[in-house]
């Protein structure tokens, strides 16, 4: 009987399984299933706190629901009774001490239209012309590995780049948009170029698909999304799950591969699957020639603060479910989810919960992560009191920091990852890498990562 060992019980590890162990029942593979997670509990950045009515996500707050395989594994779960879907309503820019509506006929902040281009308050007169070159000027040698900040500054402008799509894109991918590629952030974007001739004409063109998607795009659960992860781990009845137990090392002996435990387990496997972040990998093969691929990928941080307050949510801005800062503003927070507003199941009395990020993109990001919990919700307050008006003492305070453990996808990730794939393959047979630091930052993404990695090693057994 083979073994085979996950180490990394996140949404990745457990995807790896649940599709593995399919598989196993379905073809009769004698195999034994070992998921091993150094957290007492299993989900990585899926975790939910429950405190006062409150439900906080410590991680991630939802899924895009239009992720291949997103709605697939709800449904082999049986779980669509618990799913939620996001309120939709106006998102905010917040600049220069006030909140602008960013145009409802955009995608990331791009306007899909010349109307939407128009309705923007973001952007003056003079930036608005400058954009309207896009219509016109065909692709100057731009490709999928380009820089996108260099390609939508050339095409639409300094001014609505920097004023409107900036503050949004950097938001959602954690870095500077000029060291960010095309390809791993909106590839489509060199299709419509070269397509129409025009990114505003090609967003237009493909209107529908974009319009569907912004209608209840997101999906939680009713309980939070731990509920999805105890559910998929109330499934692994044909896996060990070792919870609680770090692991300090995997060698590769014999044609096996030796993992050694914290508390001191040795387990033996022929095949292994680390579904880790990029650090913790490197740091269990203990490979120097491998270590110029392992520094490529580099990260990002981020601290996330709740606030829950005894008042009713009403106070927040009419259809409003959240702002992200632009560069001129006399707060410290890079965004704002009222999340109260977006996720109603989140506050069972109707009572006003908001979720403020703080990136390491912040200027005063390297001040904010040395303040204590107490230190930051006080900065946290003032930004609450500085952009809605709320004067209030929160009830409720909840900070998670996330310190380099936000993947960023820039311009030397895809060829450090092909480097690294090939050289695995050699050194280190039936060994594979999955999870968000290679292979793709979101839930969805993780999900059929994990999918295709369990389904990939059932054929190799079968």
């Amino acid at each position: 009987m083979e073994t085979i060992v996950v180490l990394g019980g996140g949404i990745t590890g457990l995807c790896t399984m649940h599709y593995l162990q399919r598989q196993v029942l379905e073809h009769n593979i004698d195999v034994k299933l070992v998921l091993v997670e150094k957290n007492a509990y299993l989900g990585g950045k899926l975790h939910s706190v429950n405190d006062q009515g409150f439900i906080m996500e410590t991680g991630a707050d939802s899924i895009v629901a239009r992720h291949k395989g997103v709605m697939e594994l709800v449904q082999e779960l049986q779980f669509e009774q618990e799913l939620v879907y996001n309120e939709t309503g106006i998102s905010y820019i917040y600049t220069n001490d006030e909140l602008h509506a960013i145009p409802a006929d955009s995608t990331f902040g791009i306007p899909m239209s010349i109307a939407s281009l128009e309705a923007s308050t973001l952007v003056s007169d003079a930036g608005k012309k400058i954009a309207l070159q896009d219509l016109t000027m065909p692709n100057n040698g731009f490709t999928k590995e380009s820089s996108i900040g260099e390609f939508l500054t050339y095409y639409l402008g300094e001014e609505l780049v920097q004023n409107q799509i900036a503050p949004v894109l950097a938001g959602v991918y954690s870095g500077d948009l000029h060291q960010l590629s095309i390809a791993s952030t909106l590839p489509y974007l060199i299709d419509y170029k070269n397509e129409y001739g025009s990114i505003i004409k090609g967003f237009d063109a493909n209107r529908e698909q974009f319009m569907k998607a912004s209608n209840k795009k997101f999906i939680s659960f009713k309980k939070g999304l731990s509920s999805l992860i105890e559910r998929l781990e109330a499934t692994l009845t044909e896996v060990e799950i070792i919870k609680g137990v770090a692991t300090t090392s995997v060698k590769r002996h014999e044609g096996q591969y030796a993992i050694t435990l914290a508390n001191g387990r040795k387990l033996e496997a022929e095949h292994v699957v680390l579904a880790l972040p990029n650090e913790a990998v490197q740091s269990l093969l203990q490979d120097p020639s491998l270590d110029h691929y392992f520094n490529e990928f580099t990260t990002a941080s981020a601290i996330t603060i709740y606030l829950g307050f005894d008042v009713p949510d009403a106070v927040l801005p009419a259809d409003g479910t959240g702002f992200i800062v632009s560069h001129n503003s006399n707060v410290q927070c890079n965004a704002a989810t009222w999340t109260s507003r977006k996720w109603k199941h989140t506050s069972a009395n109707n009572k006003l919960l908001v979720r403020l990020f703080y990136k390491s993109i912040n200027p005063a990001y390297e001040k904010l992560r040395l303040m204590t919990d107490e230190e930051l919700a006080a900065v946290a307050l003032d930004d609450v009191k500085k952009s809605l008006g709320i004067d209030e003492q929160p009830t409720v305070v909840n900070v998670a920091k996330w310190i380099d453990q936000m993947p960023k996808y820039d311009l030397a990730h895809h060829e450090a990852l092909k480097g690294l794939t090939v050289e695995l393959a050699e050194k280190y047979p039936n060994l594979s890498i999955a999870g968000c630091s290679y292979f793709g930052v979101g839930i969805g993404a993780c999900i059929q990562n994990g999918k295709q990695v369990g389904e990939a090693l059932a054929k190799k057994l079968r």
